[in-house]
C-alpha cells in the first residue's frame, strides 16, 4: 500500500495481482482507500480519482455524519455493550478468576481491572471474550454458507483487521474482525457470505452482488445495517 494524493483527495492505493478492476471504498476510519489491478498505472488511478469525485465528497460526508454519533463507552456497572446485536448490561466483580465472563444475562468484568485504571486490559479482555466467542460461531457459519456459494474456502480465524469487516485471501483463508461479534446474527452472516463471494469474484463488481444475492436475496437491507451501525460497534 502507498499513500497519493490527487489535488485535495488524499487515498491510499493498494494493488493486486488478482485484481481484475479498480473500486474505491472509504474504509471505516474515513480514509479513502483505491485498491487497483498490479499494473495499472499511476496516472490511470488519478483519473479515476477524478472522475469518482462527487462520488468521493459525498461519501465522506456521509461517513462524517455516521461516525458523529460513535459511541465511547464507559467501564462502569450499568454501561451495555454489544453482543450479536444485543446490549448486555455490565457489572464489575471481585469473585472469578476470568478477566470476563458472560453469565445470566450480564458481562461480569474483574473488578480490579477497572480500579487500577488499566483500561487497555479491560478492553482486551473484551476483545479476546469476542475472538473465542467468534473462532467457533464464524467458522460454522462459513462451513454452512460454503456449499451454497459453491466454493471450499480454507482456514477461519478471528482477529484484530483495524479497518476491514473481514478478509479473503487469494488462498482462500478468511480472516473476521472480532467486532463483528457485535452485530446481530443476520449481519455475521452476510459478512461471511460476502467474504466467501470474493473467492469468485475479487472486486464488488454487478457479477460479485449477483453471487451474494444468490444466497442472500436481502443483502442490500444487511449491507445498510452494517454502514448505519458499525460505528456503534466498539469497546
Amino acid at each position: 500500500m502507498m499513500a497519493r494524493r490527487v489535488a485535495d483527495i488524499d487515498y491510499v492505493l493498494e494493488r493486486s495481482d488478482s485484481r481484475r478492476t479498480a473500486d474505491i471504498v472509504i474504509e471505516r476510519d474515513g480514509k479513502v482507500q483505491v485498491r487497483v489491478p498490479r499494473h495499472l498505472p499511476n496516472d490511470r488511478v488519478d483519473e479515476l480519482i477524478e472522475t469518482k469525485r462527487l462520488w468521493i465528497y459525498k461519501a465522506l460526508a456521509e461517513w462524517r455524519d455516521l461516525n458523529a454519533t460513535r459511541i465511547v463507552r464507559a467501564y462502569r456497572n450499568g454501561e451495555g455493550f454489544l453482543y450479536l446485536g444485543r446490549s448486555y448490561r455490565l457489572s464489575l466483580v471481585s469473585d472469578q478468576d476470568e478477566a470476563l465472563t458472560l453469565r445470566e444475562g450480564r458481562f461480569r468484568l474483574r473488578r480490579d481491572l477497572v480500579e487500577s485504571g488499566d483500561i487497555p486490559s479491560a478492553q482486551a479482555a473484551f476483545r479476546d471474550f469476542y475472538i473465542v466467542r467468534g473462532q467457533e460461531r464464524l467458522a460454522r457459519r462459513v462451513a454452512y454458507f460454503a456449499p451454497k456459494v459453491g466454493v471450499k474456502p480454507g482456514a477461519v480465524t478471528v482477529a484484530d483487521l483495524g479497518n476491514r469487516w473481514a478478509t479473503n485471501t487469494a488462498t482462500g483463508r478468511l480472516r473476521f474482525h472480532w467486532k463483528c461479534l457485535m452485530a446481530p446474527a443476520t449481519i455475521i452472516d452476510y459478512i461471511a457470505v460476502h467474504e466467501l463471494c470474493h473467492a469468485h469474484h475479487r472486486d464488488h463488481t454487478d457479477a460479485f452482488w449477483n453471487e451474494v444475492d444468490k444466497v442472500l436475496p436481502d443483502w442490500q437491507e444487511r449491507k445498510a445495517w452494517l454502514r448505519l451501525h458499525g460505528a456503534a460497534m466498539e469497546v
